[in-house]
Order: C-alpha cells, then sequence, then structure tokens
C-alpha cells in the first residue's frame, strides 16, 4: 500500500479489525519510510460493474458516488454514519449479486429512493426532487402528498 505522505511503497499492518457493518475491515498501517500512520478499508468486490448512463454511456461503478448523493440526500437529518454505510453497501451489494455485469443508473437510483424511503422520509424526498428533476413547487406538493398517503411520518 502507497504511504499517502510520502508516496513510499511499503507499508506495515499494525492493527486489523471488522468495521461495525461488518462489510470490510478496517487497517491501520504505517510507513516503513517516513513513519507516518494511516487506515485503509478493505471491501470484497464480487464482479466489476459498469454503470450504463442515459445516452448508453459507460464508465465504472464508483462506491464513493453512490455515498455522496446518499450523504447529500441525509445531510443535516438525525441519521447515524453507520446506518448511511449499511445503506450504501446494501445497494451495493444487491447490484454485484443481481448476476449482471451492467447496470442502469436509473435500476441504482431506484435503489436508492427504496432505501431512502426506509431509513428517512425527507432524505427521500429530497433525492427524489433531484432524481425526478422537480421543476416547480407543485412538483414537491405532489410528491409529498404521495408519500404522506403512504407514510404518517412526515
Amino acid at each position: 500500500m502507497r504511504c499517502p505522505f510520502c508516496s513510499h511503497e511499503a507499508s506495515q499492518v499494525k492493527d486489523s479489525r471488522p468495521t461495525e457493518d461488518g462489510a470490510s475491515i478496517r487497517r491501520r498501517r504505517q510507513c516503513e519510510d517516513c513513519g507516518a500512520r494511516f487506515t485503509t478499508f478493505e471491501r470484497v468486490q464480487l464482479r466489476e460493474l459498469t454503470v450504463v448512463k442515459s445516452g448508453e454511456r459507460r464508465e465504472p461503478f464508483d462506491r464513493s458516488k453512490l455515498e455522496r448523493s446518499v450523504s447529500t440526500a441525509l445531510r443535516k437529518r438525525p441519521v447515524p454514519q453507520e446506518r448511511i454505510d449499511r445503506l450504501v453497501s446494501s445497494i451495493q451489494r444487491q447490484l454485484e449479486v443481481s448476476g449482471e455485469s451492467e447496470v442502469s443508473s436509473t435500476r441504482i437510483g431506484e435503489m436508492v429512493m427504496e432505501g431512502l424511503k426506509a431509513v428517512d422520509t425527507v432524505a427521500y424526498i429530497r433525492f427524489a426532487s433531484v432524481y425526478k428533476d422537480f421543476s416547480e413547487a407543485s412538483d414537491f406538493q405532489a410528491f409529498a402528498g404521495a408519500v404522506g398517503e403512504t407514510d404518517d411520518t412526515i
């Protein structure tokens, strides 16, 4: 593992432990050259996933993009980071075990909406407003009204 401070290629693992969600391993490392300590996370990747975007453009699946979009929807909401990590891991795992090497960005968006609906309805509406491209206040009202009919938490 390359040191993020001096770019030396050798480091020693000082401590390893599973993360709270059990989906990855947290490792504390020390650079053999400069002595700096840093943390890495190791996750199982079942297969390489390609995301098919609109216009048939393709790009590799990027977990950090998924984490960013979920975190943005949940910003300033009372949801612990551990719960966000579990949601992102769950979506990634579902994609990997689906058997498909290509997945549409639309399907990923739907999975995020399903997950957010179960976690926090405000975040669900926030994400939907961007995902479904709301352009007027009436779009929010109609969507929130539909959510309110199925869930009394709003």
